[in-house]
């Protein structure tokens, strides 16, 4: 579909900036909540990048970037980097989108792009600067995790469970940075998933392009991957620090990935049994924030592959049947 439209491109762009920096700083400085609103950053860029074009796009995306940076005081290049990066998970969907992929190919060429580009401003800076790309991340992972303790102190939690997370944090770090091939990639994964999801919608509601992907609820994963869930297994119990670190990095990733078809089969349900769109709200919450609710989704959306929750292996035998039939 063409981009031309009979509105005025700047005054969309001057929209566009102050909606993407408005949902940046809340990130920023709204405590616990941030995370959960940067998730949203890339959907405006990808929005009027669709809208507008290509080069408004990047020009809506550098313009964010530099305005948090000057925000910060151009004290932390990580969280410069952080929003670039989200930003650019939007331009790159818009573009990937006109390509018309599958739905797998949408996003794991908008999660590498990001992903690659992302490695490389970072390597860039660790040459330009004192410290290594290993000290950048650790350094932006230790900030953050006294903020967060900090956070803790304020919300008033027990004195005794701060020191103990306080006394905790050399532990924390030590393992995120080992897990961070896996943290960046997930983290990756579900701003990318998130912001397709909502970007159909709203892309159809004002007649722009956007790829027919499909009923996603009906989703599911890629066979062959059952496979480097197990060797990401087997590599756990050989007792060999870096195999073992290769392995729970890996499957942490897989874990993303049948989180994604567990969401669809709940999605599936809810919309079969038509739930109220409050309980869907409290229930979607409650998997959110419960862990072994969490997890029940990831078994479910392994398992979905014998099992067949959907009953979508018998849809798709029965149609091929009916086809059979009709061609006799």
């Amino acid at each position: 579909m063409s981009h031309v439209t009979h509105i005025d491109p700047r005054k969309e762009f001057v929209t566009a900036i102050a909606i993407t920096t408005l949902i940046a700083l809340a990130g920023l400085y709204l405590p616990v909540l941030g995370v959960l609103v940067s998730v949203f950053v890339p959907l405006p860029v990808l929005f009027y990048r669709s809208k507008l074009g290509r080069h408004w796009g990047a020009l809506i995306l550098v313009t964010v970037t530099l305005i948090i940076a000057f925000i910060m005081g151009w004290r932390s290049i990580m969280s410069a980097v952080f929003f670039f990066e989200l930003g650019l998970v939007g331009l790159i969907l818009s573009e990937v989108f006109e390509m018309n992929l599958s739905l797998e190919k949408t996003v794991a060429v908008t999660t590498g792009v990001v992903i690659a580009t992302g490695t490389v401003m970072l390597l860039f800076y660790g040459l330009l600067s004192a410290n290594s790309l290993w000290g950048l991340v650790s350094e932006y992972l230790h900030a953050n995790l006294e903020f967060a303790l900090a956070i803790y102190k304020d919300m008033e939690v027990s004195e005794e469970r701060i020191h103990i997370l306080a006394q905790s944090m050399e532990g924390i770090l030590y393992v995120m940075l080992r897990i961070m091939p896996a943290i960046v990639i997930v983290s990756t994964l579900f701003v990318v998933w998130s912001n397709l999801l909502l970007a159909r919608p709203l892309l159809r509601n004002k007649q722009l392009f956007c790829p027919d992907f499909g009923t996603l609820n009906e989703w599911t994963a890629p066979e062959p991957l059952v496979w480097p869930v197990i060797l990401s297994g087997v590599l756990l119990l050989i007792p060999h620090e870096g195999l073992r670190l290769f392995g729970a990095n890996g499957l942490i990733i897989m874990m993303m990935i049948y989180f994604f078809q567990g969401i669809a089969i709940v999605s599936f349900y809810f919309k079969k049994k038509q739930f109220p769109k409050i309980l869907q709200g409290v229930l979607y919450g409650m998997i959110a924030l419960q862990q072994l609710v969490l997890l029940l989704v990831i078994v479910a959306g392994f398992f979905d592959m014998w099992i067949d929750f959907r009953r979508i292996k018998k849809k798709v035998e029965n149609e091929d049947e009916s086809d059979t039939e009709r061609n006799d």
